[in-house]
């Protein structure tokens, strides 16, 4: 494989060939180089997906995203009868399955790139995967593993310059990022979301190609992955509904209404747990200054009638800076609280406080609305309600939540152009048979 230049390759990560069909024209008209069929898409749709796609682009070389890992040859002829040029092989398959499907490939024009996705050596296999006839290599950190924060750049470079075959690069790469991984060798730059999942896929395509070309950053408020100590500013990007959706429909405490003066109010902390009785407003009180700046009190009540917080807590707590406070049980002084804007999320409210007995405990795992709570967990809660995130989870599950949305921007942008969610996602299609 021989490039006079770098080559921006657009990876179609669709479920539905319609949508992957609608960004591909786009992303044509914005100067994508290759077209490729990603690993969701072919698996969704077959390789008609790539059929489609080589009759609507037959001046642009087709990639089939196949991530072979066995009967290589006989994966890349039917995907070369489909009208693929390019067939991705896992670099983890056995020597003979890449030299297989490099020679199914020979019969049909078709070359091989050998995709060293969670390889440990990615510069031998490199050099094997040349002897074995492969015409390219993929350095490629995997979605899930950009989730918790890995970039491709601490590698690229030192592949680049072991790999006797040129080096492609897949990652998360953005108008930002793109131009870094040309300087480090890169010859093949394949970008998905970032151009996928922009409401305008020609605009976004045509600004990571100028990043290729002039090999400087392109600055971008989208896209980005979000590490350990920024968990705190990616929460207060997404709604509560988006990281729910992130966490596989789970996470969102039941029954509790938000109180909040206003609607845009992101509450977004570590968990302070308390559990006390109904009534007894001593522990709660307490929490406020064991809370750290940030810090969201979570109390257990019991789903209690009577209040254990009120106005005056709700002053001390934003002395404290602490972010809100979410009670299974009840609070009252609610025309204060919104006053002062002090995010509240109750069971209910009443008028009747309770006394300072000072039963219960601060610092222990804590049953809130029917979800588990632990000291440090994630707590979110919006006008749709409250989330916990596990805080082993909380970077993965915040750069997941940044997911959701941006794939909604995109959906958004179609509903738009006419469209339905229904027409959108093609739903009927999908309904489970059976």
């Amino acid at each position: 494989m021989r490039l006079e230049r770098p080559v921006l390759q657009v990876a179609l990560d669709f479920e539905n060939l319609s949508r992957a069909l609608l960004a591909a024209r786009e992303a044509v008209d914005g100067g994508a180089d290759w077209i490729e069929a990603g690993t969701p898409l072919i698996k969704s749709e077959g390789l008609d997906a790539v059929r489609e796609l080589k009759r609507a682009f037959p001046g642009h070389r087709i990639v089939a995203d196949m991530k072979v890992m066995d009967t290589g040859a006989f994966e890349v002829e039917i995907a070369a009868k489909a009208g693929a040029e390019v067939v991705t092989v896992l670099g983890t398959a056995d020597d003979e399955t890449i030299a297989d499907a490099v020679r199914g490939g020979e019969k049909y024009g078709c070359e091989v790139v050998v995709d060293l996705l969670n390889v440990s050596d990615p510069v031998a296999r490199a050099r094997r995967a040349h002897e074995l006839g492969a015409a390219a290599v993929c350095w490629h950190v995997g979605i899930d593993m950009q989730m918790t924060g890995r970039t491709p750049f601490d590698d690229l470079a030192k592949l680049s310059k072991g790999s006797p075959i040129p080096v492609a690069v897949a990652g998360g790469l953005t108008s930002e990022s793109v131009a870094q991984a040309v300087r480090a060798g890169a010859q093949i730059l394949i970008v998905g979301g970032a151009i996928t999942k922009s409401p305008d896929v020609k605009e976004a395509t045509r600004r990571i190609r100028d990043a290729i070309r002039s090999q400087k950053e392109v600055p971008s408020e989208q896209f980005h992955r979000y590490s350990q100590s920024e968990v705190r500013a990616a929460f207060l990007k997404v709604s509560t509904p988006n990281i729910s959706d992130a966490m596989q429909r789970k996470g969102a405490m039941h029954g509790l209404h938000a109180h909040l003066r206003d609607p845009g109010v992101r509450m977004v902390g570590p968990a302070v747990t308390v559990v006390t009785r109904d009534g007894d407003w001593a522990k709660p009180v307490e929490a406020i200054d064991r809370a750290g700046e940030g810090d969201v009190i979570v109390v257990d009540a019991g789903g209690g009638t009577t209040a254990i917080w009120g106005e005056l807590a709700s002053w001390s707590a934003r002395g404290k800076k602490v972010a809100g406070v979410v009670i299974d049980g009840a609070a009252r002084d609610l025309d204060a609280i919104l006053e002062i804007g002090f995010p509240l999320f109750s069971r209910s409210i009443s008028p009747n406080a309770g006394e300072p007995k000072g039963l219960g405990e601060i610092g222990v795992e804590v049953i809130v609305g029917g979800e588990r709570v632990r000291p440090g967990d994630w707590v979110i809660g919006d006008p749709s309600g409250v989330v916990v995130v596990p805080r082993e989870r909380a970077q993965e599950v915040a750069n997941r939540a940044l997911d959701v949305l941006e794939h909604e921007n995109r959906v958004r942008e179609e509903i738009r152009r006419g469209g339905t969610l229904g027409t959108v996602q093609n739903l009927e299609r999908w309904e489970r048979v059976g």
